[in-house]
């Protein structure tokens, strides 16, 4: 199959709230100091790229809450996953989660989040920026990377040339969300009653959470006195501050924290973190 060479562009009319670009992170930096990033809801944004054919190293667009307004200046073919939003070319309501061909010069409305917060939009041939550090990702914590999309921004298209995948099967999420969790290094900053209250405990997602951490709100859950000296951390781990309320650090996590590390999320249970809307309930379950 003969590979095109896409010249073409693509302009970001309105980036609503907060829409970066994200591939799947920087990885190996963090004895530098400098953290992972990539799309938080790493299945929604890796099958947005199937869809299109696109690589796994692909970069995407990452939407927060309000959307993001596109107009291609070449024909170009797109998908956007993630959370369930109303996607219109040229005013024309199109699938979500499915494959379109867009032509040159309609605008590509990706609609506020009806549920979930973070969309992903995918283009067939990927974003064409320039990576930092060996990743196209916009970290948000120390801003390392391509910056937030802005209103006029042209985004180049790299080369296309694959088929789509098929999709994989829907994974049907339980109705109440449940974070499954394993015993951090510093369990034992934790009794066994703050355990026992840990375990199926049920927190609001509070609303200062963003791509550095989940911050939740529910039963205090009191622990060890003293001071811990700063330690590296993990996507997934879970720190008590002095407040005793839980937070999950995701993506944009700093490298380093000085509270504990009482328990890490599960792998597979990352993502829903990055769907999570303020005021949600989650059940948190110690495995």
């Amino acid at each position: 199959m003969t590979v095109e060479r896409c010249s073409g562009s693509v302009e970001v009319v309105d980036p609503g709230p907060l829409s970066t670009l994200q591939d799947r992170g920087r990885r190996g930096w963090a004895h530098l100091g400098v953290p992972r990033a990539g799309a938080l809801d790493r299945g929604a944004a890796a099958l947005a790229r199937r869809l299109v054919g696109g690589g796994p190293d692909d970069a995407v667009i990452e939407t927060t809450v309000g959307g993001v307004v596109l107009r291609p200046h070449r024909a170009v073919t797109l998908a956007v996953t993630g959370a369930t939003c109303v996607v219109r070319v040229d005013g024309r309501a199109v699938a979500h989660g499915a494959p379109a061909t867009v032509p040159a010069g309609v605008l590509v409305s990706v609609g506020p989040a009806v549920t979930g917060v973070r969309s992903y939009v995918a283009f067939a041939g990927g974003i064409a920026v320039a990576p930092v550090l060996g990743s196209r990702s916009t970290d948000t914590l120390a801003w390392v990377g391509p910056p937030r999309l802005a209103a006029g921004d042209l985004l180049d298209l790299g080369p296309t040339g694959r088929l789509p995948e098929p999709p994989p099967a829907v994974v049907v999420r339980p109705r109440e969300p449940v974070l499954r969790l394993r015993r951090g290094p510093r369990a034992d900053w934790l009794d066994r009653t703050g355990w026992s209250r840990l375990d199926g405990a049920s927190y609001a997602v509070a609303p200062d959470s963003d791509r550095i951490g989940l911050r939740l709100i529910g039963a205090r859950l009191e622990r060890r006195g003293g001071e811990l000296a700063s330690e590296g951390i993990v996507l997934g781990a879970v720190q008590l501050p002095p407040s005793g309320q839980p937070v999950v650090f995701l993506a944009d996590h700093p490298t380093t924290g000085g509270y504990p590390v009482v328990a890490v999320v599960e792998d597979d249970d990352i993502d829903l973190c990055a769907q999570l809307r303020p005021g949600d309930e989650v059940r948190l379950r110690v495995v």
